[in-house]
Order: structure tokens, then C-alpha cells, then sequence
């Protein structure tokens, strides 16, 4: 693969379909952590970005949470000017090789890809992921222009997607930043949360190794609240930015989870990613293999940890779902690879029992559901059917069924103004918090929400901090 490849323009026409990406089959990769999708090849890439009709007002990058020049990108892959595809991502995106390779396009930038209304939509992740694959192929990853230093000190909270892209665009204007993280390595969510078969980690270590390079310290095992408080830091620094995530699991409040064999998603997947469990012996931290198991929920963070008790070994792994399919909010890209790798899908089925023997998991208790009305979702609201009780015999229950803000900042932070969930309460286009000089956004400040959405917010949020330090506005409480 080099670098430019001649190909001379030409007049955009209509392919109605994606040019397919190659994977593992599933049979093969059932059983091992490996990644599933490949990405595209050189040739592959140029092929889909012909497909771009090079919109003058492209609605694609409207649906962009950081505004990546999708268009512009794409013609450079097109033209085989691969490098310079790159930089122009990079000039938005500080994490190009994990958006495209976990971000829901189809909800984003696909969604409103003008090609789409009739036909599929240009496939803007796939080119993304192979613009960032290149460059790191080709060990040409160029550190950013940095600013002189302004001698104005910021602590970021969190290393997760908000905090890391928050981190990156304060030390390119000169801003001293230290990031803080609780655990021993850095990348939050993307770590501990996404399973290698879809995020090999390797690339998120890449990542954070550039904003090594450009002079970012991070501070491991820094438990916010317990080492040092927020009051405190800000007494430190000049500024300060929140972006903690929200990582405390919600459980269902039945019977039997605190049975051995019973799991919050976080945990399950914590285990399996960070800490590698898969690898037990050789890796410290162990995990139960369950033969049978029941992940409880519908989203992404569920399909992760019933893809991953298969590749544990698991004979049977279901997902059991209160609603219908077609209410499910993972994507439908995972949900497709759950059900190729052999996942059973219990459709419009709630658990009400977890039911042990000798305190173990030996079954899961449900009753089958109808939909009603709408709720204030907008989907229809699951109505339990009398009499419909049954039982799915299993060794090992997951619960993915959300999560919350963890209440350590907020109870460690004095006057700290809290939305009525527990979440941060923050201006959505500054981050501003309600104490002069402290910031926050992504999941900590909206809830669960996407990568690059948390992205967004910390993008958003150092330029409101950098106005900040500069004094070229006041940061008026929120």
C-alpha cells in the first residue's frame, strides 16, 4: 500500500450499494478475540469512496457530533491521497481508528448521506477506520502543531473518549493538562468497555501514546473523591474538566442477583477486556465460564457481553429482551453478527426471578411481554402476559440493562448542581458547571450516549476553557 495512487476523477454515478467488508467467518471467529470486521483494502476503499456524490452542502457532516469534513476526506481516498486523508480527519477527530470502527454511523453521518435516501449510503466509517489504518500502517503518525505554552495548568478527570479529546485540543493551544484516571490504564470505556474483537486495544494504546508525545501527563490509579477532590484540584489548576462517564451498573432489583453467577455487564466485560480474564491462568483475574448464559438487556453493551460468554466457551448464550426487535437500540450491525456467531434472541421476555441452588445460578425465571401504548421513549411500552411464566435454565446471568452516574464526585464536591437523574449539570455547548472554572460533558453530563459524541462535548469544552484561560470570556456559572 503506498501513500498516492493515480486516479483521475471522475463524474460521480450512482452505485446503489456498499462495496461489502471482509470478516471472519462466524463459526471461526466464535472462538477466538480477534477482530471480526477486516477493513478494507486500498482497492476496496477507492471503489466505495467513488460512491460519494461530493455533496456541495453535504448533510453528512451535520450528523457529525465533532464535524469531520466527510466529503473532502473521502475524495482524498478516493483519489488514493491516503495520508492527506488522514490529516484532514485528524484536524476533528483525534480518534479516527476507534470511531470507525465503533460509532453508529447509520444513526449519525449515514443516516444523512444524501445517496442513502434511495440506495445505501456511502459506508463513511469503513473509510475513516481505513484512513486511520493506513496511517498507522505506514508509521506515519505525525504529532499535531502545538501552540507556545501558556503556562495555564488543566486537570482532566477521566481518560475516556471526552477527556482524552478535551486533553488533546487544550495541549494543542499550549495548555499544561494532566489526566486523571481511576484505573491502571488509560482509555476508560474504550478499555474496559468494548470488547478486542471489536476495538483491538492496541489501537487505543497508539492513541494515547501521541498525546504522550505531545506532553499530556496521565496520572494512573487516581481515584477522584477518595485521593483528591475536585475543590481541590481546582485550587491546583486553572481549570478543571469532568469527563468520568457514567459506569455505575443499574441492576433490575429481583430476586437472586446476588447469586454467584450473576454479573452487571460492567463487571463481565471489565473482567474479559481489562483485565484480560479470557487468558486466565495467565492472565490474574478470572471469570466464570457459564455453559448456559442469559444476558439481560438490548443495546450494544449487551450484544458485547453475549458475543463475549460465547467466545468464553459458552454452549448456549441468549439475549433476553423485553421488547421486539425492532425496539432493540443496539446496532443492527452487532445484533447481525450476534445472530451469525449463534445467539439466541428471547424476544419480548422480562426476567422476574433468578433462581439459585446452593448459591449458584440455576435458572432464570421470566413472563412473555405484548407491547401497549408508546412511552415517553416514543417505543411501545411492554405489557407483561398473565399467566405466561416460564423458566430458561442457566449457569451464568449478565445484566445490561444501563447505567448511572457513579456518585463519588457529586458527593465529594461541594455545591456541585446535579440534574434530577445524579447526572452533572453543564451548558451543552461550553460544559460549564455551575463552579467557576470546572467543566464537564459526555456520559457524566447526558448519560450513556456514543464515542464520539462524548467526543464532541470535549471538544466543545476546551474551547470554552481555553476562552477561559485566556481571558477572552468569563466562565459563567452554569
Amino acid at each position: 500500500m503506498t501513500g498516492t495512487v493515480n486516479n483521475a476523477k471522475k463524474k460521480p454515478r450512482i452505485v446503489p450499494h456498499k462495496v461489502p467488508a471482509p470478516e471472519q467467518e462466524p463459526l471461526i471467529r466464535r472462538s477466538n478475540f480477534d477482530e471480526v470486521a477486516l477493513g478494507y483494502t486500498a482497492e476496496m476503499a477507492m471503489k466505495e469512496a467513488e460512491r460519494c456524490l461530493q455533496c456541495k452542502e453535504p448533510s453528512c457532516v451535520k450528523g457529525c457530533p465533532v464535524g469531520v469534513p466527510i466529503p473532502q476526506f473521502i475524495r482524498e481516498v478516493r483519489d488514493g491521497n491516503f495520508q492527506k486523508a488522514i490529516e484532514i480527519i485528524k484536524e476533528k477527530n483525534l480518534l479516527p481508528a476507534v470511531c470507525g470502527r465503533v460509532c453508529p454511523q447509520e444513526q449519525q453521518c449515514e443516516k444523512l448521506c444524501l445517496l442513502g435516501r434511495k440506495n445505501e449510503p456511502v459506508s463513511i466509517g469503513r473509510l475513516e477506520r481505513f484512513a486511520a489504518d493506513f496511517e498507522h500502517s505506514t508509521c506515519r503518525v505525525c504529532l499535531p502543531a502545538v501552540a507556545p505554552p501558556t503556562g495555564k495548568k488543566v486537570a482532566i478527570i477521566g481518560s475516556g473518549p471526552s477527556g482524552l479529546t478535551c486533553a488533546y485540543d487544550l495541549a494543542k493551544r499550549g495548555h499544561t493538562v494532566t489526566i486523571f484516571e481511576a484505573l491502571h490504564e488509560a482509555g476508560g470505556v474504550l478499555l474496559y468497555g468494548i470488547p478486542e474483537f471489536r476495538l483491538p486495544k492496541k489501537i487505543v494504546a497508539a492513541e494515547i501514546e501521541l498525546l504522550k508525545k505531545m506532553g499530556i501527563e496521565f496520572v494512573m490509579n487516581a481515584v477522584i473523591g477518595k485521593l483528591i477532590t475536585v475543590d481541590e484540584l481546582i485550587e491546583k489548576y486553572d481549570a478543571c474538566f469532568i469527563g468520568t462517564g457514567a459506569g455505575l451498573p443499574n441492576f433490575m432489583n429481583i430476586e437472586g442477583e446476588n447469586l454467584s453467577g450473576v454479573y452487571s455487564a460492567n463487571e463481565f466485560l471489565t473482567r474479559a477486556n481489562l483485565m484480560k480474564a479470557y487468558r486466565f491462568p495467565d492472565a490474574d483475574t478470572p471469570i466464570i465460564r457459564g455453559r448456559r448464559v442469559a444476558v439481560v438487556g438490548g443495546g450494544n453493551v449487551a450484544m458485547d457481553a453475549v458475543r463475549t460468554a460465547l467466545r468464553l466457551g459458552a454452549d448456549e448464550a441468549s439475549i433476553v429482551y423485553r421488547r421486539s426487535e425492532a425496539e432493540m437500540p443496539a446496532r443492527k450491525e452487532e445484533v447481525h453478527h450476534a445472530k451469525e456467531e449463534g445467539v439466541r434472541f428471547e424476544m419480548l421476555t422480562n426476567p422476574v426471578r433468578i433462581i439459585g441452588q446452593d448459591g449458584w445460578v440455576k435458572a432464570l425465571e421470566c413472563v412473555r411481554m405484548e407491547l401497549g401504548s408508546a412511552d415517553e421513549s416514543g417505543r411501545m411500552r411492554p405489557v407483561p402476559v398473565e399467566g405466561s411464566e416460564f423458566q430458561i435454565p442457566v449457569d451464568v446471568v449478565i445484566i445490561a440493562v444501563g447505567t448511572t452516574a457513579n456518585p463519588l464526585i457529586r458527593q465529594s464536591t461541594k455545591d456541585l448542581a446535579l440534574t434530577k437523574k445524579g447526572y452533572i449539570s453543564a451548558d451543552e455547548e461550553t460544559g460549564r458547571t455551575n463552579k467557576a472554572g470546572v467543566f464537564a460533558g459526555g456520559d457524566i453530563v447526558t448519560g450513556s450516549a456514543t464515542v464520539i459524541s462524548a467526543m464532541g462535548a470535549g471538544r466543545k469544552a476546551a474551547k470554552a476553557i481555553h476562552h477561559f484561560l485566556s481571558g477572552e470570556e468569563t466562565a459563567k456559572p452554569a
